[in-house]
């Protein structure tokens, strides 16, 4: 029949007129549904070799060479003033300043040592006092106000350069600050000098770290201080050496 139109059941399609005739379309092949039961499941995951899968690892929590109460890791910040204001018992260093006794002879080997190394250490400040933390603060205060602040700018700038009062590691005696006898100001150069570069690579091996390392002043709330030593013993200071962490961060790790 000329100028109609077939159509194939089976097919939408319109073909025009004087077409060839078409093929049939192909078959489309469908893989029937394979449904495994809960049994099935279960066998083909036990058959999977126990060697190919990644071994399970549990670390066992880390426990402090130290009890978390000793005295060598008493923390002391904004958030851990002093609490026991008895002095512990002393021993004088140098100019009327002294330490804890128990700290005493590992900071005069470290001292000793750094001398016989050839360099200059000097202990610039010791334990302190209330009532000589709280000179110091006022002072740090008066002299921002000196340059142009207010009394509340200065008093959070100060807090961060000086410890409030009630919140100075030089509490417990446990503290000191070295310089370079060739180079007194307390200041980021003081990390250049010899006496500092021999004491960051040495310190722990006397139980002392440096308190107030640099990038850490969002955590410890104090500047970067590459003179302010603190003594937490030979086996906390090593491996707070070999972290990378802070005072704060590394007894962090043991709380609950």
């Amino acid at each position: 029949l000329l100028g109609t139109a077939v159509v194939f059941a089976g097919c939408a399609d319109v073909l025009p007129a004087f077409s060839e005739e078409p093929t049939a379309p192909a078959t489309e092949l469908t893989a029937p549904a394979v449904e495994m039961t809960t049994e099935q499941l279960t066998e083909e995951v036990l058959a999977v070799p126990t060697e190919s899968l990644p071994p399970e690892t549990t670390e066992p929590p880390r426990k402090c060479p130290l009890p978390l109460d000793d005295w060598r890791l008493q923390l002391v910040n904004r958030e851990h003033p002093v609490e026991n204001t008895a002095i512990p018992e002393m021993r004088a260093i140098r100019r009327g300043m002294q330490v804890d006794s128990r700290c005493y002879d590992d900071l005069v080997q470290m001292m000793s040592d750094c001398k016989a190394a050839g360099y200059a250490p000097l202990i610039c400040s010791a334990y302190r006092d209330l009532d000589y933390q709280t000179k110091l603060f006022g002072y740090k205060v008066k002299s921002l106000q000196a340059e142009g602040m207010t009394e509340d700018e200065a008093y959070a700038v100060a807090q961060t350069v000086v410890a409030i009062p009630g919140t100075s590691e030089h509490h417990l005696g446990l503290a000191v600050d070295i310089v370079d006898q060739s180079y007194q100001e307390l200041n980021e150069f003081q990390e250049q000098t010899e006496v500092q570069q021999w004491l960051l690579e040495h310190c722990w091996e006397y139980g002392f770290i440096l308190r107030y390392p640099n990038g850490k002043s969002d955590i410890t709330g104090i500047i970067y201080e590459p003179w302010h030593y603190r003594y937490v013993g030979k086996e906390v200071a090593d491996e707070i050496r070999s972290s990378g962490l802070c005072l704060e961060e590394y007894l962090a790790q043991f709380q609950p």
